[in-house]
């Protein structure tokens, strides 16, 4: 209570003010805690149900609704329009029962693909990814990489098993479950740009040889017949192998290019590597020029250690990356473009 005399009720979990969270409201007969999602029943709800039913679209409490009844075996989520069964076989005794529901990455596989899962023996997890394994065949020893990903069109990745693109890693398989989208697809083996950084900025011979690369790589993958935008270029992103091959990995964040578009349906990017279009600014959705723009801080990042706004590299690649990295998409090369104008150094 304040000096008000002001009530505020706090979440019993971890003491969050549940009276300043949005959409709170004390007559409510279930409220899930904004700051740690627990699941709260209101003891003086008048709501003798002892079920709460959550939307698998979105996470709303169903219970909330108007005019909600489980009796009909599903419901319409009003948030969301998701059609939700409502019936005892999606009726979860504990919360920790549900979250481990939601976090089981082969709930509503066939008993087939769960077998062909099955077949590759785990080796290590990536540090520092949960999400990504590399795997092995028993048989031949030959060694793959499993990820498991709750963001992805699932479109892109069909294509490109049967389409495949030189120098970005061949997919094996791809299923997907009720909670995310399992692939496996071909191990690369070489150190990451982000790790050759570690030890300083690159050599310009070395820099300008990657950056080339990655723009053939990029005249494939924006080619008319494919139009699919990476998205997602950064050191972590490309590999250099021993052979000093280069390749463009982890297409999570891929889309397919659509010029009409003013936005993109999901706004995504790393950090520092994203263009302005990847965060909802200007007036287009991302495209081909998106990931010139990424690669433009690469190569900026490969020669000084730096990112543009901290300092710019010196000439000739000063006025190439400024135009690589320019707001607005128009003022950008294509692929072809830049790679010709990196070839002229």
């Amino acid at each position: 209570m304040d000096s008000n005399n002001d009530f505020y009720e706090y979440c019993p979990r971890c003491d969050a003010n549940l009276t300043l969270q949005k959409g709170f409201d004390p007559a409510l007969s279930h409220w899930v805690c904004k700051g740690c999602g627990e699941m709260l029943i209101n003891p003086a709800s008048e709501d003798d149900s002892n079920i709460i039913w959550i939307c698998d679209g979105c996470g709303a409490t169903l219970n909330e609704q108007e005019d909600f009844t489980a009796d009909n075996g599903e419901w319409k989520c009003s948030k969301c329009g998701y059609v939700n069964k409502t019936d005892e076989s999606e009726v979860y005794l504990s919360e920790d029962e549900y979250a481990a529901d939601l976090s089981n990455p082969y709930k509503g596989l066939s008993d087939e693909e769960v077998l062909r899962l099955s077949y590759y023996q785990e080796v290590r997890y990536f540090e520092g990814c949960d999400h990504v394994v590399v795997v092995e065949d028993p048989e031949t020893g030959e060694r793959f990489v499993k990820k498991y990903l709750k963001f992805y069109d699932r479109s892109v990745y069909d294509y490109l098993m049967t389409h495949p693109i030189e120098h970005i890693p061949v997919i094996r398989d791809v299923m997907e479950s009720d909670n995310c989208l399992i692939v496996i697809e071909e191990y690369i083996k070489g150190k990451t740009v982000a790790e050759l950084l570690e030890s300083g900025s690159l050599e310009t011979g070395q820099a300008l040889l990657i950056a080339v690369q990655i723009c053939r790589i990029l005249m494939e993958l924006h080619s008319p017949e494919r139009l699919i935008v990476h998205r997602d270029i950064k050191p972590s992103n490309v590999i250099v192998t021993d052979a000093g091959e280069v390749y463009l990995i982890d297409i999570n964040a891929s889309k397919w290019i659509n010029t009409d578009a003013v936005e993109d349906t999901r706004l995504i990017g790393s950090q520092y590597y994203a263009a302005p279009e990847q965060y909802g600014f200007g007036f287009h959705a991302s495209t081909d020029r998106t990931d010139i723009y990424s690669l433009g801080i690469l190569l900026n990042k490969m020669l000084t250690g730096s990112y543009p706004k901290e300092e710019v590299a010196e000439e000739p690649f000063g006025h190439i990356i400024k135009k690589c990295i320019s707001f607005e998409q128009s003022d950008r090369y294509d692929a072809k473009g830049l790679y010709e104008e990196l070839k002229m150094i």
